[in-house]
């Protein structure tokens, strides 16, 4: 019998690390087989505009205001023009906001992939320089894995979920960037109720880039051949209660495969990338890093010589215990 997991679903965490503050694949293409990531990678990740990540109140002539909330703007906008200048970083937006002089400005911003705009007036604050009252950002960086590369198509997918704003939890979907190789050097232990993590460093060397960032992945073009063993994609009804092997890297950048336990599948949905869920049993990995840590997230899953998916969350009750992604999913997003 498949295992009851209802208790588990209540709290669960995205395992990629953040560090801070098109071309897809025709679903007619029909892959057949990929080839198993498991290697490390940096990732630098460049909003198109500045995300707002933080609206605060603030001291105007004695009156608390917020010219940003007033307006209608929210956490996790995207603003991308201010007056007609193109927002390309937080330096930028500041100063125009700052050099309006108090006269109002036209905001130009996505929300939720719409694009929509509207009139922001600055207020002076009380050092007498011109705010909105919002926080933004332009950029993150991070540590994740590699899912498979697409060596037909010369494309790779990674994480099995998206890159989310540390702050205010909105996916930084309007973003580019660039994937670099990145080398473990320790590990940080999971324990009950405590996440571990992957400690690492990036190279210079750029391996892709980042052309699209989804609630199932992030995608991008890959630079150079990739000579990796590759395996059929397993239709989602092969997926079995049992054994299966992840793909990971603990130390350096070269991934080595460790037996977990395949413990359920619970979602069948398409757009998921909680399809099944699964245990680790390897002792080598479980000694090493206490289970499931940050960092592992897009570590690749082989059970019965096909590929099923990819890791994506820890459970916060039992460290080696989390979710996997459906492979179909991610190569069909």
């Amino acid at each position: 019998m498949l295992k009851n997991v209802k208790t588990k679903i209540i709290s669960t965490v995205l395992v990629f690390i953040l560090c801070f503050s098109i071309n897809i694949i025709p679903s007619e293409a029909k892959v057949k087989e990929l080839a198993v990531g498991g290697e490390p990678f940096g990732l630098k990740l460049y909003c198109k505009g500045v995300m707002i990540t933080k609206l605060e109140d603030f001291k105007s002539e004695g009156v608390n205001v917020c010219p940003a909330k007033d307006c209608g703007l929210a956490l996790s906008d995207i603003i991308t023009n201010i007056n007609g200048v193109l927002v390309t970083d937080n330096e930028k937006a500041e100063a125009l906001i700052k050099n309006s002089k108090g006269k109002r400005l036209l905001i130009n911003y996505k929300r939720n992939g719409e694009k929509k705009e509207t009139s922001l007036t600055p207020v002076k604050n009380s050092s007498g320089e011109y705010y909105a009252g919002m926080w933004v950002r332009d950029s993150c960086a991070g540590i994740g894995t590699i899912s498979y590369y697409d060596t037909e198509n010369n494309v790779y997918g990674a994480l099995g979920h998206g890159i989310c704003d540390i702050d205010t939890g909105g996916l930084m979907s309007d973003s580019a960037g660039e994937i670099l190789k990145a080398e473990v050097n320790s590990v940080n232990k999971s324990t009950d109720k405590k996440i571990g993590s992957l400690n690492g460093i990036f190279t210079d060397t750029t391996i892709g880039s980042v052309f699209e960032n989804t609630p199932l992945g992030i995608y991008g073009k890959t630079i150079g051949s990739i000579n990796k063993e590759k395996f059929e994609i397993a239709d989602i009804n092969e997926i079995r209660h049992g054994k299966a092997y992840l793909y990971t890297t603990v130390k350096g950048s070269d991934p080595k495969k460790y037996e977990i336990e395949i413990t359920s599948v619970c979602n069948k949905s398409e757009d998921t990338n909680r399809s099944f869920t699964l245990r680790i049993t390897d002792k080598r990995l479980l000694d090493t890093t206490g289970g499931i840590v940050q960092g592992m997230s897009g570590s690749p899953i082989i059970q019965n010589n096909k590929i099923i998916g990819a890791l994506t969350h820890v459970f916060l009750e039992s460290c080696d215990e989390g979710y996997g992604v459906y492979i179909g999913n991610m190569i069909n997003k």
